[in-house]
């Protein structure tokens, strides 16, 4: 596999990204145990956990239509919702969840940091939906010197593009917010009233953040991120399970997949009864529903498919080491495909691939 020549991220991931989201990490978390039903592959329950967010609307679909449950039977679902990947990750390394929704970093972080050991990425989930919003002012990249551009935190997926493009665009940055471009990370709640302020001059952000930015405070695209990858993919959100639980349970999950790929199906059939089953679980979630202009604009903009698309989170590792945030580790053996492409392949689908 192509990881075996990037060789990824090291353990200064995990120094970035877990020290700077470590204030951020109050996930609400609902835990269980995976008790044993009786031998064998039956279990009492799976604990599966998932983020609040318009780009974990796989879970959310999943959940909310009860396509999961349908597929593990007797097992019930138990679930957990995180509001940042460290929370979600120290569940895994724990063992409070089984199994978990997460973006490309957190995933490679744990692969590092477990030595390859704690999880194995074993579907795709959503790509897209990631922007450079700025004021209506800037027309082009010269127009960023000196400006200050928001991304949720050092070291991210946004962050590390932002970083990566800014550098082959010839401006220079740095981790403490100087250089050509003044990088600004901060959580995405906290981008949208400053952008409105304006404390700050544009953001490389996801949705639906970005789209906020867009039609509520007049902020206007000067990048989408599709468009800096072949074919115009990138992962945003894949699942990940615990090694030692997939060693152990096998056909449960398998049975997860089953429920992943009927959501995804569920979303991409109809996207319009999927928004507002998303829009439903959010309001429960947080109390705070989209509004429908965004929530339009924001489904729009995700593509939600089965593929892990491995070739950009091996292109994401590789922008992180060129822009000097991380080290160099191995990342071949990260992704287990074989349960989803045994699923895709019962149903005539075309198989995914893990580079």
């Amino acid at each position: 596999m192509n990881a075996r020549r990037v060789r990824g991220v090291v353990a200064a991931l995990a120094a970035l990204a877990l020290t700077t989201l470590a204030t951020a990490c109050g996930g609400s978390e609902t835990t269980g145990t995976a008790a044993s039903a009786g031998g064998g592959d039956k279990l009492a329950e799976v604990r599966l956990g998932y983020f609040p967010n318009i780009t974990h609307s796989t879970a959310l679909v999943g959940i909310e239509k009860g396509l999961f449950a349908k597929h593990l039977g007797a097992t019930k679902l138990k679930t957990s919702t995180f509001n940042a990947g460290p929370a979600a990750i120290e569940a895994v390394f724990s063992g409070a969840v089984d199994a978990t929704y997460i973006g490309p970093n957190p995933a490679i972080n744990a692969w590092a940091k477990s030595k390859g050991k704690a999880i194995k990425i074993v579907a795709g989930s959503a790509s897209g939906g990631v922007y450079l919003v700025v004021k209506p002012e800037i027309n082009g990249v010269e127009d960023l010197r000196g400006k200050k551009i928001a991304t949720p935190q050092l070291g991210n997926t946004q962050d590390v593009a932002l970083r990566y493009w800014l550098q082959e665009k010839g401006l220079k940055t740095d981790t403490k917010g100087g250089g050509d471009v003044n990088i600004v990370p901060q959580e995405n709640s906290q981008t949208l009233q400053t952008f409105a302020t304006g404390d700050i001059d544009g953001a490389w952000v996801p949705e639906p953040f970005a789209s906020r930015l867009v039609l509520e405070s007049k902020g206007k695209i000067l990048v989408d991120e599709r468009d800096l990858w072949p074919d115009k993919q990138f992962v945003i959100t894949h699942l990940i399970v615990r090694q030692e639980f997939a060693a152990q349970h096998p056909e449960t999950v398998k049975q997860l997949l089953e429920g992943h790929v009927e959501s995804n199906a569920a979303i991409n059939a109809d996207p319009a009864d999927a928004a507002k089953t998303v829009n439903s679980a959010l309001e429960k979630l947080s109390g705070k529903p989209l509004k429908q202009e965004v929530l339009d604009s924001v489904f729009k903009n995700i593509t939600f498919t089965n593929d892990p698309i491995a070739s950009s989170l091996i292109g994401s590792a590789d922008h992180a080491i060129k822009i000097g945030l991380l080290q160099p580790v191995d990342l071949n053996g990260i992704y287990d495909l074989n349960p989803l492409n045994e699923i895709l392949k019962a149903k005539g689908e075309t198989a995914v691939v893990d580079k």
